[in-house]
């Protein structure tokens, strides 16, 4: 079982930069790949990247195309934390932000379903 805790959402001004912080509880945080996704307001909820690892490869992140080269996805598995780091924000990045945990593999999977365990979400508002 991991239970996972968003925060660091806030309001921010389009061009701003935000860093979300998902802390796990448990002992088997690095055995998980941990993506972020985020839901908008009247829109389905949708993936942002993920982070996968393994202790030969090192990590590796996969971003949806709306936020490649803006957002940037860390992990400190010593802290039991996943980061998004935002940049550049623009208003249609305003949302509902989720981070979840799901089978350590290295490939891209953005498919809800298949990650295991979700936060709460934190919001995060930019303004134009």
């Amino acid at each position: 079982q991991v239970q996972l805790v968003e925060s660091g959402g806030g309001l921010v001004q389009a061009g701003g930069s935000l860093r979300l912080s998902c802390a796990a509880s448990g002992r088997t945080f690095s055995s998980y790949a941990m993506g972020w996704f985020r839901q908008a307001p009247g829109k389905e909820r949708e993936f942002v990247g993920r982070i996968a690892w393994n202790g030969w490869s090192g990590s590796i992140t996969y971003y949806a195309d709306s936020v490649k080269g803006r957002f940037t996805i860390s992990r400190d598995n010593a802290k039991n934390t996943v980061y998004l780091q935002m940049n550049s924000l623009k208003p249609e990045d305003t949302a509902v932000y989720y981070c979840a945990a799901g089978r350590n593999t290295l490939y891209e999977i953005r498919n809800e379903g298949d990650y295991d365990y979700w936060g709460q979400g934190t919001q995060v508002t930019v303004s134009s």
